[in-house]
């Protein structure tokens, strides 16, 4: 099995700990924005299962790759909330839940390689555009990244399951948008994000 990315960029950039860094859910219309970083401490490995861009991956490929990457290397997730997206905006909170990743890592000075172009304010690294692609360390935790935000929106279905979260992980499908109008939101909610905003303003209009 080929990989498309490789650790080309890992080498290249010479820092003893290169972590690749991802996010997951800036999309959706509710639940957390989740980061992941991720440490290949051994780059010689052999790895048995696919590691690419996770949106590019089947659920049982990705499974697949997250339980490898779990028990192979040194990883971290963390998260903003949506009060915290609504405070900071989906950049700065994925930004700061990136921070938080690395923070979690507890490795001490790390070089990162952030997916995307633009580097959190509190990291030292450097930005890669299309960087899942790329750097296997990226796609790790792109992978780990949407693993983890998947499971968690299947854990609030358990609790609202009238949204289909655990089929539409919060993005506005025209079926979970059809639920909102149906059932009105929750606290899971980005209440700023357009149609939920727009929801509340049309909500207090007619108060």
């Amino acid at each position: 099995m080929k990989q498309t990315s490789t650790f080309e960029l890992e080498t290249s950039c010479g820092a003893p700990l290169v972590a690749g860094c991802d996010e997951a859910g800036r999309g959706p219309l509710c639940g957390p924005v989740v980061a992941a970083a991720v440490i290949f401490p051994n780059r010689d490995i052999d790895i048995p299962v696919i590691i690419r861009d996770s949106k590019q991956m089947t659920a049982r490929a990705r499974a697949a790759a997250y339980d490898w990457i779990v028990a192979n290397t040194v990883w971290a997730v963390a998260h903003c909330t949506p009060a915290e997206i609504d405070e900071l905006n989906i950049l700065w909170a994925s930004m700061l839940a990136m921070e938080r990743a690395v923070a979690s890592l507890g490795v001490g000075d790390v070089f990162c390689l952030v997916d995307g172009n633009r580097v959190p304010r509190g990291l030292n690294g450097m930005a890669v555009v299309k960087g899942d692609a790329k750097s296997l360390s990226i796609a790790a935790a792109s992978i780990i990244a949407k693993e983890t935000r998947d499971r968690i929106m299947s854990d609030l279905a358990l609790r609202w399951p009238q949204y289909g979260w655990d089929k539409n992980s919060g993005y506005p499908t025209p079926s979970h948008l059809q639920a909102i109008e149906k059932y009105g939101i929750n606290e899971c909610y980005r209440k700023s994000f357009g149609p939920i905003k727009e929801r509340i303003k049309n909500e207090t209009s007619h108060d």
